[in-house]
């Protein structure tokens, strides 16, 4: 069963009611919530959401809550609290940031309920409040387009770098591995400026199009997402200079992963919404079951690039 509310009051129907007392206390069924960072600034997050309901409808046990913060911190955290008030088995968390929703997760791990972090990570003063993190490894995902960069540019250049959303631990852990790697492997490289673009390719383009006014020179281009590393390609489209520029990016996103098959885009880091939301979902079913999970549980986002296309399905996303 899927709900799906974005009110800050959840309101069962009769039908649901019913059922779920006639469940409440069948072993090994669930009810878990979730409140997700914004779904509608991406494609990614669409993608998750629909993937995160198919993969509890096939596990034939979970009755779940599935709310959207709208980008909103506090909303999140009523959120959170509206999910501790409805006393579910467990509460799955994408946080909008990682610093601000410490008290609200810390208030679910005083009332029993174990919490699992998707995607991107809280700050560390929070990890003794949950169960476990289910996501990619940002900081890695950073080192590992700096190499890229470093490869493409063969150790010299100027670059500049559109970054997520300020405050966001994913846009911080990205730009964080992608610099240090970068300054180690690569000290011909220079990384002139860093402006966000906060996950949009719209308001990406209008960073770049500033850029491309401001650097006569630009060799390459690293954006914490395809989304908006394709609104940087444009503009360097537009502007007549995307041939002369490396762009790189994370999250392989569909119009990335053209672009690439195209010649326009060097490369990226493949990662699956599907994987993302399965993972996330399996993780707080392992924790409700008892079982001995990880604190931090990653999953595998390789690097992307023409030589290796054919490996990787055409995202969905």
């Amino acid at each position: 069963m899927f709900i799906n509310n974005n009110l800050k009051m959840h309101v069962l129907t009769a039908s649901v009611f019913m059922a779920l007392t006639t469940a409440a206390h069948a072993e090994n069924s669930y009810r878990i919530g979730i409140t997700q960072n914004n779904v509608g600034v991406d494609s990614y997050q669409t993608t998750y959401e629909r993937a995160f309901v198919e993969a509890a409808e096939a596990a034939g046990n979970v009755d779940i809550v599935v709310l959207d913060a709208g980008g909103d911190v506090a909303r999140q955290i009523g959120q959170m609290q509206d999910l501790v008030q409805q006393q579910v088995d467990a509460i799955i968390i994408w946080p909008t940031n990682g610093q601000a929703v410490i008290p609200a997760i810390r208030q679910a791990y005083n009332a029993g309920i174990p919490v699992v972090v998707t995607n991107s990570k809280i700050a560390e003063a929070g990890l003794d409040f949950i169960s476990a993190f289910s996501g990619p490894d940002n900081v890695q995902q950073g080192i590992l387009s700096a190499e890229m960069m470093c490869d493409a540019l063969e150790g010299d250049g100027q670059i500049v770098q559109i970054s997520g959303q300020p405050g966001y631990t994913t846009a911080m852990e990205r730009a964080a591995g992608f610099e240090q790697r970068l300054a180690e492997i690569c000290p011909g490289v220079e990384l002139m400026e860093t402006q966000p673009g906060n996950w949009n390719r719209e308001r990406a383009q209008r960073v770049m199009e500033d850029f491309l006014t401001k650097y006569d020179r630009i060799d390459g281009v690293y954006s914490g997402d395809d989304n908006m590393g394709v609104g940087a390609l444009n503009a360097a489209k537009g502007a007549g200079r995307a041939e002369e520029i490396i762009f790189i990016g994370a999250t392989n996103f569909a119009v990335g992963y053209d672009a690439i098959q195209r010649g326009e885009y060097y490369g990226s880091i493949y990662q699956s919404p599907v994987d993302d939301a399965e993972a996330a979902l399996q993780t707080a079913l392992d924790v409700l079951a008892g079982e001995e999970v990880a604190k931090m549980n990653f999953f595998e986002t390789p690097k992307i690039t023409a030589e290796n296309l054919e490996e990787f399905d055409r995202p969905v996303f």
